[in-house]
C-alpha cells in the first residue's frame, strides 16, 4: 500500500511541475508566450502604452490590461492569433476598417503570421481614452 501512495505522489508531483505557473504581471505573461508571440505581444503593449501613456497595466481575467479608472483594452496570445479586446462601441465604429479580421462583439483576431495593423491599434486604443473619458461606465477595474 505504501508502495502504491509513493507512485501515486510521484505521478502527482509531475503533472504539478508540468502545469505552468500563471504569470503575476503584463511582463511575465509576455515571457510566457511563444517566442513568434513574444516579439507581437511587445509591439502591441508599446504601441497601447505610447496612445494611452498614464494608463496602469496589470493582469485581468489572466490577460494583459491597461486601465485609467476603468479598462481600456485588453490583449491575449493564442495559438494562431493575438486577441484585442476594446468595448463593443470600439469595434462596431471600426467596423470597416476590421473588416478583413476575424471579430465579435468586444474583440478583434490579428492572425499571428501577418505585421499587427499598429496604426489601426492605435485609432482604437485613442478612441477607448476618449470613450473612458466621456462615457464608459460598463469595465471597471
Amino acid at each position: 500500500m505504501a508502495a502504491l501512495r509513493r507512485g501515486v505522489n510521484q505521478v502527482d508531483d509531475k503533472i504539478m511541475a508540468s502545469k505552468k505557473a500563471r504569470p503575476k504581471n503584463v511582463t511575465e505573461y509576455i515571457n510566457a508566450a511563444s517566442k513568434e508571440a513574444q516579439k507581437k505581444l511587445r509591439e502591441m503593449r508599446a504601441c497601447i502604452r505610447a496612445v494611452a501613456p498614464g494608463a496602469g497595466e496589470s493582469l485581468k481575467w489572466g490577460r494583459p490590461a491597461f486601465s485609467y479608472e476603468r479598462i481600456l483594452v485588453m490583449f491575449a496570445a493564442f495559438k494562431n492569433h493575438l486577441g484585442f479586446y476594446p468595448t463593443p462601441p470600439a469595434v462596431k465604429a471600426f467596423a470597416k476598417e476590421l473588416a478583413e479580421f476575424a471579430t465579435a462583439s468586444a474583440s478583434i483576431q490579428f492572425p499571428i503570421d501577418k505585421p499587427l495593423p499598429l496604426s489601426l491599434i492605435r485609432k482604437i486604443t485613442a478612441f477607448r481614452v476618449r470613450e473612458s473619458i466621456e462615457e464608459d461606465g460598463k469595465w471597471r477595474t
